[in-house]
């Protein structure tokens, strides 16, 4: 009697909501948001387009779950926190996993916000709101939430920029073209191409002097 051959085929791991948003947040990560079609996120798991609609509703849907799964990534600390400390802890997280997955800083402007993104903002919220009133509350979390979307814009714009396109501009600077005229901006853009080791993170430079001025302002009050 002929044995059967002894390969085995690997079990194919279900689809489910977690599974395709995990893969669409790999192949935005790996090859940016622009290339993210339903097609090839189906092609990238192994299976026909259409059945992923039977967990994403549209590329509404799947944009704004990515979104959602980035913001669960983001630190909600203990209620008990030191408000400093716990304002802190989630704006860093927040710039670092926007960092993480550069598209996702320009869909969390452009998408409603889910219970990952509300969580993100009642945490912030309370800790301030441990510290100040609730008018003081309301305009220190817009300042904050600029302070984050606003310098992770810029850290990924430089990070996009194309170095070459700027030859010309880089090279005048060096030569002092516009030291006479633009003494500061020149000295500024120096800078830019000298190594930083003063151990300074600007980042949290900038935000320890939001949470400073607020805790001045509080107290002046």
């Amino acid at each position: 009697m002929a044995k059967r051959s002894g390969a085995k085929t690997e079990p194919r791991i279900p689809l489910s909501r977690e599974r395709i948003l995990s893969a669409a947040i790999a192949l935005a990560d790996e090859s940016g948001i622009e290339s993210l079609s339903m097609r090839k996120l189906a092609e990238g798991l192994g299976v026909e387009a259409m059945s992923l609609y039977n967990h994403i509703a549209n590329k509404d849907d799947l944009l704004a779950g990515i979104v959602e799964a980035v913001a669960g990534e983001i630190a909600t600390p203990s209620a008990d926190t030191e408000w400093k400390t716990a304002i802190r802890e989630i704006a860093t997280s927040a710039h670092e996993s926007l960092l993480r997955h550069p598209w996702a800083r320009d869909l969390w402007i452009r998408t409603s916000p889910g219970p990952a993104r509300m969580r993100y903002g009642d945490s912030l919220l309370g800790a301030l709101r441990g510290a100040f009133s609730k008018e003081l509350t309301y305009h220190a979390y817009h300042i904050l939430e600029s302070y984050i979307l606003g310098y992770t814009g810029q850290v990924l714009n430089f990070r996009a920029v194309d170095e070459k396109e700027f030859e010309d501009v880089v090279a005048g600077f060096v030569r002092g073209d516009y030291a006479e005229e633009f003494p500061h901006f020149t000295e500024h853009a120096l800078q830019h191409m000298e190594p930083h080791d003063d151990g300074v993170n600007a980042y949290e430079l900038g935000l320890d002097l939001i949470l400073d001025g607020l805790e001045r302002l509080r107290d002046a009050a």
